[in-house]
């Protein structure tokens, strides 16, 4: 071990320790990026920089419970990634499916996919419902894997979902938008059933959502980092949520 290492743990425990409990995020979601600037940063191919960011993973779930939270959402795939390269996206699909089933396997965590399945090759698809599934049964942190998702596609699809699903019951178009909530639309969401996010977080040094969780982030707070989703590390975690215990918010008022 060498001086840098003790000096970032002593400084980690430190910053752990005065973390007031009571004001940390419920709810975080991470938006997973910058894995193919870190592998081209060290000449490296891209799909390594993917498995970097995926061997990643865990590491952050463990830092969640750690510091009590009940709810992580992980952006892996957007829609937009859907139409990258044949000779990218099948490697990163292949990624993505390994990894799931690797953190399914440990029977730690509680998985859920959202996202437009029906998007992804079949194979992909079924291999992501199947790990989900295995993990039914699992209490606690329960872990969103965000897999062909967009945000304005979950909107559409919600709203889809909820004008479905009150026309089979019988209501006229003209009902359903005289009596129209927002809580009716929130109740068709990838997430239903689970609070919002109270913290996003994207790495990479860019500063925009992207299409993460648009409905969901609305009265979230933010905070970005410089570091590639691989470089992220215990104290980067710790960093974000020390900055959000320090916020007042606001929730949008």
């Amino acid at each position: 071990m060498g001086w840098r290492d003790v000096v970032y743990g002593a400084y980690e425990r430190r910053v752990l320790k005065e973390l007031p409990r009571e004001a940390l995020p419920r709810h975080v979601a991470v938006m997973l990026d910058g894995n193919r600037r870190w592998a081209k940063a060290r000449g490296a191919g891209t799909a390594s920089g993917h498995q970097a960011g995926a061997d990643k993973i865990e590491e952050l779930l463990e830092w969640c419970e750690e510091a009590g939270v009940e709810y992580v959402t992980l952006w892996l795939l957007s829609t937009d990634n859907l139409g990258r390269a044949k000779e990218e996206l099948e490697p990163l699909l292949g990624i993505i499916e390994n990894a799931v089933a690797e953190l399914a396997e440990t029977k730690r965590w509680h998985l859920k996919i959202v996202g437009a399945l029906e998007l992804l090759p079949e194979a992909t698809a079924e291999s992501l419902r199947a790990s989900a599934e295995s993990t039914k049964s699992v209490t606690g942190l329960i872990v969103n894997v965000a897999v062909g998702y967009g945000g304005r596609r979950e909107i559409a699809d919600a709203v889809r979902d909820m004008l479905l699903t009150r026309a089979a019951a019988g209501e006229t178009i003209e009902q359903i938008a005289e009596e129209l909530t927002v809580e009716d639309i929130a109740e068709h969401l990838y997430t239903k059933g689970q609070p919002d996010p109270d913290l996003v977080i994207r790495t990479s040094g860019e500063q925009r959502l992207g299409g993460f969780l648009l409905w969901q982030s609305a009265k979230s707070e933010f905070y970005f980092c410089e570091a590639y989703w691989p470089d992220f590390r215990h104290v980067d975690f710790l960093r974000a949520l020390r900055s959000y215990a320090g916020r007042h918010r606001r929730f949008g008022t």
